[in-house]
C-alpha cells in the first residue's frame, strides 16, 4: 500500500514490441515481482514487453491495465485485465507516464523514451533495465533489482 495515500501502488512498464527473448523473460519476471508486491501494473497493452509484463502478473493473481493505443478493446494481449481505449495512438504515453506511481523500463525505442521523459517530467520515479541510459533514470541489472529499487524509490510498504 501506498503510505501516502493508502492504496495500492500504480506501477508502469514501458518496453518494445521487439524485444529480444531474454528481455521478454526479465518481463514476465518484473510482471510476477510487481504483483506479488500488491501492486497494478500498467502498461501500452499491446505486445512484446507489455505482453510479457501483463502475463507475468496476470499469472500471479496481479491486476493489469492497458491503456491502449486504439479504439478497440479487442487489440489488448490476453492477459490485461483492464482494457482502456484511448484511440490517440501514441499519445497515450503521456496517460500511463500521468496514471502511475512510478516505472519501469525494460528496452524499448522512441516510444519508450516518450514514457520514461513523460513519467520523469511528471516526477515519477522510473527504472531502467537494458534502456534508455539517460538522466534520472536508476539502473538495474535484473527483475529483482529494478522491482526492489522502484518500490525504494517510491517509498511503498
Amino acid at each position: 500500500m501506498n503510505t501516502l495515500t493508502n492504496k495500492k501502488p500504480q506501477i508502469g512498464v514501458f518496453g518494445g514490441r521487439i524485444p529480444d527473448e531474454r528481455l521478454i523473460e526479465v518481463a514476465v519476471e518484473v510482471g510476477r515481482l510487481i504483483a506479488r508486491r500488491g501492486g497494478i501494473l500498467f502498461c501500452g497493452g499491446m505486445g512484446g514487453i507489455m505482453e510479457a509484463v501483463a502475463r507475468g502478473a496476470s499469472d500471479t493473481g496481479g491486476i493489469t491495465v492497458g491503456i491502449l493505443p486504439t479504439d478497440d478493446a479487442r487489440t489488448a494481449n490476453p492477459y490485461i485485465q483492464i482494457p482502456v481505449v484511448t484511440g490517440i495512438g501514441t499519445a497515450r504515453n503521456s496517460i500511463i507516464a500521468r496514471s502511475v506511481d512510478g516505472a519501469i523500463a525494460v528496452d524499448g525505442r522512441f516510444g519508450t523514451l516518450t514514457e520514461i521523459a513523460y513519467a520523469l517530467d511528471f516526477g515519477k520515479p522510473v527504472v531502467g533495465i537494458d534502456t534508455w541510459d539517460i538522466e534520472g533514470v536508476i539502473h538495474a541489472e535484473s527483475a529483482g533489482e529494478a522491482v526492489s529499487k522502484l518500490w525504494e524509490a517510491g517509498q511503498w510498504k
